[in-house]
């Protein structure tokens, strides 16, 4: 986070450097005031290798290649972005996230629907997997084959530059998923292994034999046990066991291998160049292995992240890192920076912690978990900011701790079961319809597959046909993206939760998404539909109607409120009130209250506790009279309160 003075070494060691550059790179001045700058935090980073000087020097020229390489429009976004470097952490940083096929069709389509993005106030576009994956199956893209062609069907990497060109002309950013941890099988690096090239295997994890793998897998979970059980897989071709945590066509890289270090340099550079802004670090809490430790989360994965961030730093400072590690909150604050690496390492990083809490108080009409976990989150770096999100491409895992659940009087075994079963549809009473993703018999781990409407509860009441539950699934949904957008950071609309789009049963029609379920909560975008909503006439119209307005009403109010910049934290109050979350924003314009009523009856704040009588709501932009009795909020009612 702040700059750190060089050492008598380190000056020598860039001197020697910037004599390796040729003085005839254009705004040579300007690279050397970057390395300069980012050189103790590189050579931190890059301690997991102890790199000699020439391996150095070949990192040096991948940089000063890829510098050379950088299109002037791209240069002075670094500059724009260097002046303002907190433009990601601005209320007005709403992102959308969507597959581009299932959006638009293609990458030509994207462009065509930039005025609907806009509609939104969208400034960032996360496109999920977009790179060449090997043919199905591939993991929903993310089994990379080329990450240096975009998939055949969504277009070329011509297409996707006249895309980030068109963003940029309208102040939209684009993020692009890098799987870190692993390649496909058919990757050209895992094809000259499997052929014998020893600095190809080099890449790679490959045993003659079982006695390491046997050794590793005592420690090490089964990520999908119904589908792709065990790390490893032998390969025949080769006649090695190879490791494979995600499944046996996904190879794991060897990142103790600094020649991987430097492939992944590259390819960042190279992408960044096409106009990419954000790298989803896909896998990454994956990417160190050492035996005795489950391989995830360990110190030398935010080493890894600090080097390859100065890298960019150095090239393409506009460039943003988003960790894509759904882990525990003791292990995930690393991943914006703990310690000497505070501030160093992603820029952004999905807050996992609150999307649970927000499903399991939806439960349980008690906020007591929720308000109890948050309150025990570490503080992050103020140069970050967390992505936070109600529901992704992903399933939902019950990341609640035992510890967390103790302190609030929760059995936490038993309330994790409780969540799948309520979630399921399994639970007497569940408004819910969700399907059960990835049982673990051996653990009785069970994720859930969704749509936000459908877990929400629209589409069972719009099967009953019952009014008064449609009202409130379209309440829940409202209030609790309501909390995605005002929590801090930056909040990620997933496609077709604006128009409240329910579970998907196609996917079991088509072979290659039939075997995974998370498909049935990634719709293709009914376009058809947005027209019908001007005028909605049935029940599941109507509703669709009043979700995409409260949306749109609370992304308004979102850009027009500075209490939401994402440097500032938010701070969850003890509640009077079990079924109401509270928590407040300070920023210097004026303290913002959030409270959110998890209830599906009326509740009450006293008026001693709130300790005002007189506020704005600033998403109605009404006043708000708490009386004697205090503040009275109906079934699942959200209000930001700005003190008057």
């Amino acid at each position: 986070m702040f700059s750190t003075p060089l050492t008598h070494q380190q000056t020598r060691l860039l001197e020697t450097l910037e004599s390796k550059i040729p003085k005839s790179v254009p705004e040579r001045h300007v690279l050397q005031a970057r390395l300069k700058r980012y050189l103790p935090e590189l050579l931190e980073g890059l301690a997991v290798y102890q790199p000699t000087q020439t391996q150095l020097e070949q990192l040096l020229k991948i940089m000063v290649t890829h510098h050379k390489a950088r299109k002037p429009s791209l240069r002075l976004l670094d500059l724009e972005r260097l002046l303002a470097p907190d433009w990601f952490e601005r209320p007005e940083t709403i992102a959308y996230v969507a597959y581009t096929e299932r959006f638009a069709g293609n990458l030509k389509g994207v462009l065509e629907k930039v005025p609907y993005l806009e509609s939104m106030h969208i400034k960032y576009l996360h496109l999920m997997p977009f790179l060449q994956p090997r043919p199905a199956p591939h993991d929903g893209g993310y089994a990379v084959q080329n990450y240096r062609e975009v998939r055949s069907d969504l277009g070329t990497i011509e297409d996707l530059e006249h895309l980030t060109e068109a963003l940029h002309q309208r102040g939209i950013s684009l993020c692009c998923d890098l799987v870190l941890n692993h390649v496909a099988l058919e990757h050209e690096w895992a094809t000259k292994a499997r052929g014998g090239d020893k600095k190809y295997q080099n890449y790679f994890y490959m045993y003659p034999d079982r006695t390491m793998p046997d050794q590793l897998e005592q420690h090490l979970p089964e990520v999908f046990p119904d589908f792709a059980p065990g790390n490893f897989t032998f390969d025949q071709a080769s006649k090695t066991w190879v490791w494979t945590t995600f499944n046996a066509w996904q190879w794991d890289l060897n990142w103790s291998n600094f020649e991987v270090f430097l492939e992944f340099a590259d390819v960042i550079l190279w992408l960044s160049n096409k106009g990419i802004d954000i790298f989803r670090l896909d896998a990454i809490a994956f990417i160190w292995k050492r035996l005795g430790t489950n391989c995830q989360n360990l110190p030398e994965v935010h080493q890894i992240t600090q080097a390859l961030r100065s890298v960019a730093r150095i090239v393409a400072p506009a460039v943003l890192f988003k960790a894509e590690a759904i882990v525990p909150p003791n292990d995930l604050i690393h991943y914006l920076g703990r310690g000497q690496h505070f501030g160093k390492v992603s820029d952004t990083a999905y807050h996992n912690s609150l999307m649970v809490q927000l499903w399991s108080s939806l439960a349980s009409k008690d906020t007591r978990l929720m308000s109890h976990a948050l309150r025990q989150f570490p503080k992050k770096p103020s140069n970050t900011a967390w992505n936070t999100y109600l529901r992704c491409h992903d399933d939902i895992g019950w990341a609640i701790s035992d510890l967390d659940a103790s302190a609030v009087g929760l059995d936490g075994y038993a309330h994790r079961r409780f969540l799948s079963d309520f979630y399921a549809g399994y639970f007497k009473g569940t408004f819910a319809k969700g399907l059960v993703f990835q049982e673990n018999p051996k653990t009785h781990d069970r994720r859930i597959s969704g749509s936000a409407a459908s877990l929400a509860g629209l589409e069972l009441a719009l099967e009953q046909s019952d009014p008064r539950q449609v009202e409130l699934s379209v309440q829940r949904l409202l209030m609790t993206h309501a909390v995605v957008f005002s929590f801090g950071g930056i909040p990620l609309l997933y496609m077709g939760d604006e128009l409240a789009l329910l579970n998907d049963h196609s996917f079991l029609e088509n072979p290659e998404m039939s075997m995974d379920n998370r498909w049935v909560h990634r719709p293709a975008m009914p376009w058809e539909v947005l027209a019908r909503l001007e005028q909605p006439v049935s029940l599941q119209e109507r509703a669709q109607a009043q979700v995409q307005a409260g949306m749109k009403k609370l992304i308004e109010a979102r850009v027009q409120t500075p209490q939401l910049h994402a440097a500032i934290e938010s701070t969850v109050l003890e509640s009077p009130n079990a079924h109401v979350f509270v928590f407040e924003r300070l920023h210097p314009t004026g303290r913002l209250l959030c409270v959110f009523n998890f209830s599906d009856t009326a509740q009450v704040l006293p008026m001693w506790w709130l300790g005002t009588s007189q506020a704005i709501d600033q998403i109605s932009q009404q006043p708000v009279r708490i009386e004697s009795g205090g503040l009275w909020l109906a079934a699942y009612q959200y209000l930001w309160l700005l003190e008057k």
